[in-house]
């Protein structure tokens, strides 16, 4: 089992909206009305994602600096 953390970036618009999307993934994306809710939202669709490329027998990215790759599980906690 592989814990994979995958560098984010976070953006306010101009409607107050926060947008994410993680460089390494291309094309996923995601939004919230708060940090919180958009990091939470972008989890779910990264998690959604690899699983994806992982039953299509993809590989993941591993662009350095973008992605960092635990060889067991673990929590991770942005504050």
């Amino acid at each position: 089992m592989k814990t994979y953390l995958f560098r984010v970036e976070l953006q306010q618009e101009q409607d107050e909206r926060w947008s994410v999307w993680i460089p390494a993934l291309a094309g996923l994306a995601s939004w919230g009305h708060t940090k919180e809710e958009a990091l939470r939202n972008i989890q779910d669709a990264a998690e959604a994602y690899v699983e994806d490329m992982i039953e299509a027998g993809d590989p993941i990215p591993l662009e350095a600096g973008q992605v960092d790759v635990i060889e067991r599980p673990a929590v991770a906690i942005t504050v």
